[in-house]
């Protein structure tokens, strides 16, 4: 294949993604009151909401269902096909129901309007034709139109799926917002993964504690240093004060850079190679927390020591802990 074609590749990947990145622009600059009506329609009703869609359309429903509960809203998917033959049993009476449609004409969607309307579902419909049949039975509608879709034969739903999906996730994030859903709320929905894991755990619970890691004193020569972190090779090592408060940090950088910048190191005590006042953190804060500390720098850290509000000692931190399985 020659270079040509493979840069013509290249060449429609990117027109692809910047037609949908234009129809999601398009898109947001559209929402309005509908989208306010919405809101509130959900927000009015105690129970959940039933999102429903055929097709590829039933597959950004079933994303949309899950973006939805994991922020705080309760949802479940709904197949048209199967709703008539049992499955309108998920309903009690006023659950709402958001229909997703690219035009707004499938036949399973416009057979369950007359029995939601049984069951008083407001229908919120996110829809690629605001004059599609569907359209004007609908409580509110979320405009999901395009100018086309992302393939060069203007077929593939690709624009319009993520269109929709957006406007599904804009929704979801509306909710959160009226809602006021907390990062705490957010980690109770999320308890497995890496994820629910730095909201959720605190680093009290993953540190190691002074018994566990390498602690010299201040006047610590710096062979005692190399002994101690040799024997608890935790990458760090913590400077203590006689009072027990958190003086410094001396990593296996730190070392390296000591012997490096000194021909004789015989005479070098701990306080002459460490990183004095060190950035720290508290045992009550979250691995989250945590993480935005030691990654989100210039310079990234790997190790973190952890003290009190006193400045007293308490432990270390290692980023490998904060992923799971680290321990």
């Amino acid at each position: 294949m020659s270079i040509e074609s493979k840069q013509e590749w290249l060449a429609a990947a990117r027109t692809a993604m910047e037609i949908e990145a234009a129809s999601l622009t398009q898109a947001a600059c559209r929402l309005d009151g509908e989208l306010i009506r919405a809101v509130e329609l959900i927000l009015a009703h105690p129970g959940k909401v039933v999102v429903t869609g055929i097709g590829k359309s039933g597959h950004v429903a079933r994303k949309i269902v899950a973006t939805l509960c994991s922020t705080g809203t309760a949802s479940v998917f709904l197949h048209p096909a199967e709703a008539v033959h049992g499955d309108l049993g998920i309903y009690t009476p006023g659950d709402p129901t958001v229909m997703i449609s690219k035009d707004g004409s499938s036949s399973e969607l416009l057979a369950l309007v007359p029995q939601l309307r049984e069951f008083h579902s407001p229908l919120i419909g996110i829809l690629g034709n605001r004059d599609a049949p569907l359209a004007s039975r609908l409580d509110v509608l979320l405009d999901a139109t395009v100018e086309r879709e992302a393939d060069p034969n203007n077929l593939a739903p690709t624009a319009s799926t993520a269109t929709a999906m957006a406007i599904g996730d804009a929704l979801a994030i509306a909710l959160m917002r009226a809602r006021n859903f907390t990062p705490e709320e957010f980690g109770r929905f999320h308890p497995g993964g890496q994820l629910g894991r730095n909201l959720r755990l605190g680093v009290r619970e993953a540190m190691h504690g002074l018994d566990e890691v390498a602690v010299v004193a201040p006047a610590s020569s710096l062979k005692q240093v190399i002994i101690a972190m040799t024997d608890r090779a935790w990458g760090a090592a913590c400077v203590v004060s006689p009072a027990g408060l958190l003086e410094g940090l001396i990593t296996d950088g730190d070392l390296r850079r000591a012997l490096t910048a000194h021909d004789d190191i015989r005479g070098l005590r701990a306080q002459d190679v460490m990183t004095r006042a060190p950035i720290s953190i508290g045992p009550d804060a979250t691995l989250g927390e945590a993480l935005e500390i030691m990654e989100r720098r210039t310079s990234q850290i790997s190790v973190l020591p952890v003290a009190d509000r006193s400045g007293r000692a308490l432990g270390l931190l290692r980023l490998h802990d904060i992923y799971l399985g680290a321990r």
